[in-house]
């Protein structure tokens, strides 16, 4: 059996130890904060040890070393080891909150105790471009507005998906609150027909039948429909062909309930038989 490794790095504060329990739960053998230039060796003795599944957290706390470490995954695929690399990020006000809340000192200050919000945000600002380059390899998965729950249940699905299958995550959203940072797409459906101005519908949502026989009927939202499955027919292959593993289409409406909802639906059935398809319910999930 084949060695696979999950990478999870991103900003300080967006939850990558969630995630990394998430892993262990998931039966991954799981280390935090490892020196990228102890790769190499981690990944070889842990291999020898411990099984085929290693899940490995690297973050700004090695910060003299992350160039290290998309060539040391490079070297690692070019092995047969399976790679996937998630970065997790989240919006700065939401990571100015997060520290606040909890009263944690961010790993790159060098002061006791933070100088406020205009050298935290400076700060922040400095660690996403240190991270640049590793968020570009990465999946992205936007923390600024799940639970903790919600965030375990999304590392868990993205890691049961096939290694070396292009993997479609389609996500419904509200634009009220805000774009999701992690999209490839976004589509804004706004325009459509709303099942929320039809009082039997409104406390309902695209997931329900009687939802879902109001937009059937709506020539505007089969529209739509084609037009973004035209469009994703068109590109998937060339992405696939450059060796993308994941891509994220989001679909927003105004509250996230009703026509963005439905459509993933839609969507992520007329793709499942080619690709892998996921879906997410940013706005749903979280009830």
């Amino acid at each position: 059996m084949a060695l696979e490794i999950v990478v999870i790095t991103g900003m300080s504060g967006s939850g990558k130890s969630v995630a990394l329990h998430a892993l262990e739960d998931a039966g991954y053998y799981c280390v935090d904060n490892l020196p990228p230039e102890l790769l190499p060796a981690f990944v070889a003795l842990e291999h020898k040890h411990h099984g085929n599944r290693v899940a490995i957290a690297v973050d700004v706390r090695s910060a003299t070393s992350l160039h290290q470490v998309p060539q040391e995954l490079s070297r690692l695929r070019s092995q047969g080891v399976a790679v996937k690399s998630l970065f997790l990020d989240a919006t700065i006000d939401t990571l100015v909150r997060r520290f606040s809340e909890t009263r944690r000192r961010h790993p790159l200050s060098h002061d006791d105790l933070q100088q406020g919000r205009r050298a935290l945000v400076q700060i922040i600002e400095l660690e996403r471009e240190l991270l640049a380059e590793l968020r570009e390899q990465s999946h992205v998965i936007d923390t600024s507005t799940i639970r903790a729950s919600q965030l375990q249940s999304y590392v868990k699905g993205l890691m049961s998906t096939a290694q070396g299958q292009l993997t479609l995550v389609f996500q419904s959203f509200a634009f009220k609150r805000g774009i999701p940072m992690d999209a490839d797409y976004v589509f804004d459906v706004r325009m459509l027909p709303n099942p929320h101005y039809e009082a039997a519908l409104r406390d309902l949502t695209g997931l329900d039948q009687p939802v879902a026989d109001f937009l059937d009927l709506q020539p505007d939202v089969a529209l739509m429909r084609d037009h973004i499955e035209q469009f994703l027919a068109h590109w998937l292959d060339m992405l696939d062909r450059n060796h993308r593993s994941y891509v994220t289409v989001a679909i927003g409406c105004t509250g996230g309930q009703h026509r963005s909802v439905y459509l993933v639906e839609k969507l992520a059935q007329a793709f499942s038989d080619r690709w892998t398809a996921l879906k997410r319910h940013r706005e749903l999930d979280g009830r």
